[in-house]
């Protein structure tokens, strides 16, 4: 039985593209099942000049100071040990609560879904003193669960894997349930634009296997462009997806046998086109490589939540992790041709994306129905 149409509110964050691209699938996927979706940034919640700031640092701390951003995730992020408190993110969280509370007022939303983990705090704090009356959804975009995304206030976790699921609900003792990661659909299907990538490809440089090596949209990652060097001299054509960095790709242009490509706006082409990723953060654009099809290492992952990812996705089964050069190349030369690793790899991957691309909007139909599970005491 069809759920009545309801209005949902999504918090997204505009840090990088991944989180946003989550939410515009998820507005998409509302909006197609009947129901209305608005979106806001958590960031601009915050009081003026505070979620840029954050932002800057966070760009900054991870493209130039990863070991200050490796000490950030394991004082916020980790899990401590023993019950002793452990720092967190309520003073920010705090900030926004004010400007959420006056929007859901506005809005009406039936639900507030956060999809990134700041504001994940922010709808748990105010769901568990009752100031926001409403439900509110998680959905957890990491494999490795970190702390920061758990709040016992909140009603729902929607996770990209039975395993986070089921970490979120060790944790809290909340309802959690697998519903596979949100990617937009036209990475599911046939790439009208792949065969154009690979006369593209082709004539860059002839009889090499393009390989894509992913910085995301700000260009992070460490040693770049010895990695893209690298997989030249092995025989492979490196595709660099540079993002927003500019002074990136005009570094790897310099290499002739090295496609050093800008923000691009045809991925499913492009990746369809190619046959491998060469990955760093475990994000959005391994699970569209997954979704397309394409085998994904990962590969000198940027700290925190980027090397935790990797290696969850690899535990998995469903990536590789190099550990140096020589097995990266190993790797890619048994990714790139027919081989069972390749076939299992591309297979499990698929498999992410077995669910029904409704079921999300389903399941916040559902919490909305239910009406929550009710307020609980806060997660510290």
């Amino acid at each position: 039985m069809r759920l009545p149409s309801q209005r949902f509110l999504v918090v997204s964050a505009s840090m990088g593209a991944g989180h946003d691209a989550v939410a515009g699938e998820l507005v998409r996927r509302l909006e197609r099942a009947g129901h209305r979706a608005d979106r806001v940034d958590v960031l601009e919640l915050l009081p003026a000049g505070v979620g840029p700031g954050l932002r800057a640092f966070y760009r900054t701390a991870v493209r130039r100071a990863p070991v200050v951003y490796a000490g950030i995730y394991r004082a916020f992020f980790r899990p401590g040990p023993g019950s002793g408190p452990r720092p967190g993110t309520a003073p920010l969280a705090a900030l926004a609560e004010d400007r959420l509370l006056a929007l859901a007022g506005r809005l009406r939303p039936a639900a507030v879904v956060p999809v990134f983990h700041l504001a994940a705090q922010l709808t748990g704090r105010l769901r568990a003193r009752g100031a926001l009356t409403v439900p509110s959804a998680v959905v957890v975009t990491d494999f490795a669960v970190h702390r920061q995304w758990l709040h016992q206030g909140n009603d729902l976790h929607l996770c990209v894997t039975e395993e986070a699921a089921e970490r979120v609900r060790q944790a809290l003792g909340r309802p959690a349930v697998a519903t596979g990661p949100l990617v937009a659909e036209r990475f599911l299907g046939p790439a009208p634009g792949a065969a154009v990538w690979r006369r593209r490809f082709a004539a860059h440089a002839p009889g090499r296997p393009p390989v894509v090596l992913s910085a995301g949209a700000w260009g992070a990652g460490t040693r770049l462009v010895a990695t893209a060097r690298l997989l030249s001299a092995a025989g492979y054509l490196p595709v660099a997806l540079c993002g927003r960095d500019e002074r990136l790709r005009h570094r790897l242009s310099r290499w002739p046998r090295v496609a050093a490509l800008g923000w691009e706006t045809d991925l499913p082409g492009l990746l369809a086109a190619t046959r491998a990723l060469v990955d760093n953060a475990a994000g959005q654009t391994a699970l569209e490589a997954l979704a397309t099809g394409v085998p994904v290492v990962g590969y000198r992952p940027i700290p925190g939540h980027g090397r935790e990812g990797v290696r969850r996705m690899a535990a998995l089964g469903l990536t590789d992790h190099a550990a140096d050069s020589w097995d990266l190349l190993r790797l890619l030369d048994a990714l790139t041709a027919p081989s069972d690793l390749r076939t299992r790899r591309i297979a499990a991957g698929r498999r992410l994306f077995a669910t029904d691309p409704a079921d999300v909007a389903a399941r916040l139909a559902e919490v909305v129905a239910d009406g929550g599970p009710g307020v609980m005491t806060p997660f510290s």
